[in-house]
C-alpha cells in the first residue's frame, strides 16, 4: 500500500472508503493516530466483544460498560499491538481479562457479604433464592440457543469462564491457566465439571430430541 511518491496509503485512509480495508491496514493507520480507522475496527468487532462480555458477566449493563472499557484500553494500548494474533483476538483478550477482574471483585464482595449475613442471621440458606431449571418440553429449534445461554448463566463464574475460553475462544489449557491464574489441572477439572453440569441442565433437550 505504497504510492509512487513513497507515502503509505494508510496516511490518507480517512479519505477513502474504509469498509473494504482489512484489519491489519486499519490497525496501522490507527496506530498513526487516525481515529476513523479505529472507529471502523470498533464497528466491525463491537458485537463480538459485547457478546463475549455478556457470555461471562450475564448482565447487559455490566457487559456494555466492560465492552466500552475494553475499547478505551484497546486505543490506549494500540501501539503495543505487534500483530502476533489477529486484531479481533487481541481485543477479545482485553475484554476477557476485564471481565475476569470484575468477576473476581464480585466474588470477593459476595464472600464478604455472605460472611456478614451469616453472622447477623445465623445462616444464609433460607435467604438464598432457589436455582430452578425450566422443565418445559417441546422447545422449538429457535429457542435452543436461548436455553443454552440460560444454562450457562446457572454455572459458577469459574465453570462458565473456562467453558467460554476453551469452547468459544479455543484457548489451550496452558493459556487458560495463565488467564485464570490457576493450574492446568484446575482448568481441566473445571472444564470437566462445567461440561457435566451443562449436560445436566440441558438433559431434557436430549430427551425431547429422542422422542
Amino acid at each position: 500500500m505504497v504510492n509512487s511518491d513513497g507515502l503509505a496509503a494508510v496516511e490518507r485512509m480517512s479519505d477513502k472508503n474504509l469498509s473494504s480495508t482489512d484489519d491489519a491496514a486499519l490497525v496501522r493507520a490507527a496506530q498513526k493516530g487516525e481515529m476513523p480507522a479505529f472507529e471502523e475496527l470498533v464497528a466491525r468487532h463491537r458485537d463480538r466483544i459485547y457478546a463475549r462480555a455478556f457470555s461471562m458477566m450475564r448482565n447487559e449493563e455490566e457487559s456494555l460498560d466492560l465492552s466500552q472499557e475494553a475499547w478505551i484500553k484497546g486505543w490506549q494500548r494500540l501501539r503495543q499491538f505487534q500483530g502476533d494474533s489477529s486484531f479481533g483476538t487481541w481485543i477479545t483478550r482485553i475484554v476477557i481479562n476485564l471481565c475476569l477482574d470484575q468477576l473476581r471483585r464480585q466474588k470477593r464482595q459476595r464472600s464478604e457479604s455472605l460472611e456478614a449475613m451469616d453472622e447477623e442471621s445465623g445462616g444464609v440458606e433460607r435467604q438464598m433464592p432457589p436455582v430452578l431449571v425450566n422443565p418445559t418440553a417441546g422447545l422449538e429449534r429457535g429457542e435452543l440457543r436461548q436455553r443454552i445461554d440460560r444454562a450457562l448463566g446457572q454455572l459458577s463464574y469459574e465453570h462458565r469462564t473456562v467453558l467460554v475460553l476453551h469452547e468459544f475462544e479455543e484457548m489451550e489449557y496452558k493459556e487458560i491457566a495463565k488467564t485464570m491464574e490457576c493450574s492446568i489441572g484446575t482448568v481441566m477439572s473445571r472444564l470437566f465439571y462445567a461440561r457435566r453440569k451443562l449436560a445436566v441442565l440441558l438433559s431434557d433437550l436430549r430427551k425431547n430430541d429422542s422422542e
